[in-house]
């Protein structure tokens, strides 16, 4: 972090002092001072959203990758027959693997396979993330789901939202998405508290903004619009739409229950 004040801002969070933060990039993520046991994943263009989307849709679990040939290597243990293969690398879609894309994807057909699934930034940062005791992938479509679900199987603990970005630098949608996970703590939690600065800041992004206004509005969604993959944006910006919540288990995210 460039910001000496923000950076103590992130370190008194993972170092327990502050009960809800954002971090606006996976390149922000220390695992050597973590001590907030609950990590939230967001990648709302699209790696989280296609995960929840793939396992609503009857995938077994995705397998997150941190690149193409991790995401080959992996493949070799499973048969080819109950497995698929999906990722992108600097948003293009990798050769010989299915889309990346959540409709795409579920069209494709992932119903009762196995799904192996690499992308430039959010399985990177699920990766990153396994340090931590209990981590989740969440978007808009099952952010709700899985902040009810944390404050029932978690209370008091403090929760860690980051956010993937790209490039090194934060997104506009995963920013927007952090403020919905936010502003659904918010029912639990006293943001003049609990929220530190960027929390708040997430928030009131949210509540004043729409959510598909946001998500088109973003650099990777006006390169959807330009692609014809608006319904793909559209698909994505909807809060609330699926209740499955999605937990990072021994490598492998899968639905889970109460």
């Amino acid at each position: 972090m460039s910001d000496p004040a923000e950076f103590a801002r992130a370190a008194s969070v993972i170092t327990g002092a502050s009960k809800v933060h954002v971090l606006l990039r996976k390149e922000d993520f220390d695992p050597a001072r973590l001590s907030a046991k609950v990590v939230i994943v967001l990648d709302i263009l699209f790696a989280t959203t296609t995960i929840v989307t793939a396992l609503a849709h009857g995938a077994r679990e995705v397998i997150p990758a941190t690149d193409e040939h991790d995401a080959r290597h992996r493949a070799k243990q499973f048969s080819s027959h109950d497995t698929v293969l999906a990722g992108e690398k600097h948003i293009h879609a990798i050769e010989g693997f299915a889309s990346p894309l959540p409709l795409a994807l579920v069209q494709h057909g992932v119903a009762g396979k196995r799904l192996i699934y690499s992308t430039t930034n959010g399985t990177v940062a699920l990766r990153q993330a396994a340090v931590a005791p209990h981590v989740y992938a969440a978007c808009l479509l099952n952010g709700a789901a899985t902040v009810d679900h944390i404050l029932r199987a978690h209370p008091g603990e403090s929760v860690l939202v980051v956010c993937s970005g790209s490039a090194g630098g934060m997104n506009l949608e995963d920013y927007y998405g952090a403020g919905h996970i936010v502003d659904r703590l918010s029912a639990s939690f006293d943001a003049g508290q609990n929220f530190t600065d960027a929390a708040q800041t997430a928030l009131r992004l949210y509540r004043t903004q729409d959510a598909f206004d946001s998500l088109i509005s973003s650099r990777v969604g006006r390169i959807m619009e330009r692609s014809g993959l608006t319904d793909e944006v559209r698909f994505a910006a909807q809060p609330g739409l699926l209740p499955q919540v999605a937990k990072l288990i021994d490598g492998s995210v899968k639905v889970i229950n109460d």
